[in-house]
């Protein structure tokens, strides 16, 4: 047998491993963020679920696809002690609400749930702020700190590139399969998903360190009504009307200081040049390759907090 099917074999059992454990722990919910409060705060067009803990200076905190703020719960209570932590459900995910999609998918563009982060914060008492975002939860941050340069101080961004679809070759394509699956008309992504959610979502528990507790919550969270949809619509959103906004904008870089960090495994690792790709949009542009994946909160969370709390001191 090849190294290539035993790590393909590996992987699978790996996924099929967590999703059962997470199975197996679902219906005993369990806070993975003990001392944090939970807040709804409404915002236009949607209701965003936030946790919140810590005194301090602001730091928002943005999780990708298919995770909630859940992501964040092996640094977040560290980070608390230091910062003023606001991790949200995106709008479309988790326990947030889901809004009506809106011509071109604008209920669920990047720049909606720039709004929704704006107001969440302004709720909180905070015009200024840093942020950090993983995956989907980085797209939003770009786009926060493009649009809104006057409201971020710092960035932190997880395992992406800009622009993504510029940059597609066959390898990114197989790797990234969902990017492509996710935005095929409604209903059909939806009705496959909601048949199977936990087989879905197995495809992408397979990332080393995500706990049975987690999956669970994750599970537990597809399994919301509308999260399917939710999903779907960012993705629909990201090949559409997100693209419409990232060329109105074209001229516009970051500005506030930005941290890259990214798996030196994972599919950004592998396949790009992440700092040659963010200095393209960004002014002042700093980062590292850290030794593993993608999912880098939850599989390096001491190195990947290390890195933040070293970036954001004064």
């Amino acid at each position: 047998m090849n190294n290539s099917r035993r790590q393909i074999l590996k992987t699978a059992t790996v996924a099929v491993s967590t999703v059962a454990a997470a199975r197996a722990v679902e219906a005993q919910t369990r806070d993975l963020l003990p001392g944090f409060q939970t807040r709804r705060i409404p915002t236009t067009g949607a209701t965003i679920h936030v946790r919140t803990a810590g005194s301090g200076p602001p730091l928002l905190l943005l999780h990708g696809f298919p995770q909630t703020n859940v992501v964040w719960h092996k640094i977040a209570p560290e980070l608390a002690k230091r910062f003023t932590v606001v991790a949200p459900d995106l709008r479309g995910y988790g326990f947030s609400s889901k809004p009506p999609d809106g011509e071109n998918h604008t209920g669920h563009s990047k720049r909606a749930m720039v709004r929704d982060q704006i107001e969440v914060m302004g709720a909180l008492g905070f015009d200024r702020f840093a942020v950090a975002g993983h995956d989907r939860g980085g797209r939003v941050a770009w786009r926060l700190a493009t649009e809104q340069p006057e409201r971020v101080t710092r960035a932190v961004i997880l395992d992406i590139v800009p622009r993504p679809y510029a940059n597609v070759t066959r390898e990114f394509a197989t790797a990234y399969f969902h990017w492509f699956f996710l935005i095929q008309p409604a209903p059909f992504p939806e009705q496959l998903i909601d048949a199977a959610p936990e087989a879905f979502l197995q495809r992408f528990l397979s990332r080393t360190g995500i706990t049975p507790e987690a999956a669970a919550e994750y599970l537990r969270a597809l399994r919301e009504p509308g999260t399917a949809h939710g999903w779907c619509e960012d993705y629909r959103a990201g090949a559409t009307i997100d693209e419409q906004h990232e060329m109105e904008t074209r001229e516009r870089r970051m500005t506030c200081p930005l941290l890259l960090l990214w798996g030196d495994r994972s599919i950004v690792g592998t396949l790009y040049d992440p700092l040659r790709l963010w200095r393209e949009v960004a002014t002042d542009v700093r980062g590292r390759a850290l030794p593993g994946g993608h999912n880098l909160p939850e599989e390096l969370p001491e190195q990947t907090l290390a890195a933040v709390l070293e970036f954001m001191a004064p």
